[in-house]
Parts: C-alpha cells; sequence; structure tokens
C-alpha cells in the first residue's frame, strides 16, 4: 500500500502541471483541492494493485509510475508509464470495475487521489472536464493500439524510439520538457527489453541525433522523429 496521506504547502502544486485542471471553472477547482489527497509511494512500491477497488483517480504530482501486470508465464507486460501532470484510471472508473493493472513507482513519487464521488461530480457538473477526459480516453486508446504494434511488429530499436516518443503525449503526460530524467533500466522496462539492450538502441538514437544521452537521463532533439522512426530505415540491431 502507498504511505501515509501527506499535505503539501501548497495544495495548487499537486495541479500545477495537469492540463484539466486549468479547464475548471474556480468553484469547481476550489472543490477538487480541497478533496484531493496525497500519498508518497517509495521506488518500487505500489500506487495501486490488480484486483484493487477502483475508489479514485489517480494523478503524478512528482516521480515516475509504471502500469504494468504479469503474465500467467509470468512475463511483465508494461502498459504505459506515467510523469508528473498524467491522470490515469478514469476507465476503471466509469467501469466500477476492479483495477485490472500494477502500478508501481520506477522512483519515490509523489501520487494525488481524486475519492470517486468527486470525480463522479465534475463529471456531472463540468463540461470542460468531460471534454477533457473524452480526448483523454480517445489518446490512450491510440496509445494502447500502438504498443501492440510495437511488440508485434517493429523490431526492438524502434520499439524503444516509439515508447520514448510515447512518453511526450500532451493529454497523457503534460508536465515535462525536452529533458526527460529517466535511467537506461527504466527505459527497458517500458520498452520490454533489458537494460543492455536499452542501451544498445539508445546509441543508435543518439547516433541518428533524435536523443542525446545525459547523466542521469535523455535530451529529445527530434520528437517527430523518434515518433516516424522506422524500422527498415533503421540499420538496427538485430534483436
Amino acid at each position: 500500500m502507498p504511505g501515509k496521506a501527506q499535505e503539501t504547502s501548497d495544495p495548487k502544486e499537486r495541479f500545477s502541471k495537469t492540463m484539466w485542471a486549468s479547464m475548471l471553472a474556480p468553484e469547481h477547482l476550489q472543490r477538487v483541492e480541497a478533496e484531493v489527497i496525497e500519498r508518497f509511494v517509495p521506488a518500487g512500491g505500489y500506487a495501486c494493485r490488480k484486483g484493487d477497488s477502483v475508489d479514485h483517480w489517480m494523478g503524478v504530482v512528482d516521480g515516475f509510475l509504471k502500469m504494468s501486470s504479469i503474465s500467467p508465464e509470468g512475463k511483465t507486460i508494461t502498459f504505459s508509464c506515467m510523469l508528473a501532470g498524467g491522470w490515469f484510471g478514469e476507465g476503471s472508473l466509469l467501469k466500477t470495475e476492479c483495477r485490472k493493472y500494477d502500478v508501481v513507482a520506477l522512483r519515490d513519487t509523489r501520487v494525488a487521489y481524486m475519492p470517486r464521488s468527486t470525480f463522479t461530480w465534475l463529471l456531472d457538473n463540468s463540461i470542460p472536464f468531460n471534454r477533457f477526459l473524452l480526448q483523454q480516453l480517445n489518446e490512450r486508446l491510440g496509445l494502447f493500439i500502438s504498443l501492440v504494434e510495437y511488440d508485434r511488429m517493429l523490431d526492438t530499436d524502434t520499439r524503444v524510439a516509439r515508447c520514448i516518443a510515447s512518453m511526450f503525449n500532451p493529454y497523457l503526460n503534460p508536465g515535462g520538457g525536452m529533458q526527460l530524467q529517466i535511467s537506461q533500466e527504466e527505459i527497458g522496462y517500458i520498452s520490454s527489453v533489458s537494460r543492455q539492450r536499452a542501451n544498445q538502441a539508445l546509441q543508435l538514437l543518439e547516433k541518428k541525433k533524435l536523443l542525446s544521452l545525459d547523466y542521469g537521463g535523455i535530451t529529445i532533439l527530434d520528437l517527430a522523429g523518434l515518433r516516424s522512426f522506422p524500422a527498415e530505415d533503421s540499420d538496427a540491431i538485430s534483436k
């Protein structure tokens, strides 16, 4: 379970990198600020677990989360990663079902939890919030369709490129710039490859001038190039 609820010095900080909060009417945002709680999840800890009842909509205040599941064969399958400003779990809330995945902190992370009652109240009272959710659900559907393609049809280097690019979706991860503090091991997690293989792919992408490798992270030089990086032109290292 995540750590105890914590208060920040300024509750508005929880929403500073969040796209949907800026769309709310002042009275709606005031209620949200009063009812959302924050918890600390240490690296390796669970923000939520597969099979849990879904009682909150969740967002990353600061840190890095991985949405994943374990197959019957014991293989970890990563669906998505969430950075600061990203919110998730709306589909399970809307369907009132148990959670279908684990959400694990890849580093120390502060997570915001919006109660189901607050989420439902926003749906009933805020047209901008509804519009945001429609767009977010559409973006997430597109991401998951792409992940199936990455896993089944693309070579490893292209999969790493596309998975990195997916972390810069303005709806799903709105809070980041072109610099990303992420380790090669974490890139391996989101791409379902080993750290060593992720390193080989990153070296290739740097050679192609799509990104640069920094100490403890990467800087994106050509986001469009990462999104369209083609397997057939990558002179990729074999799987």
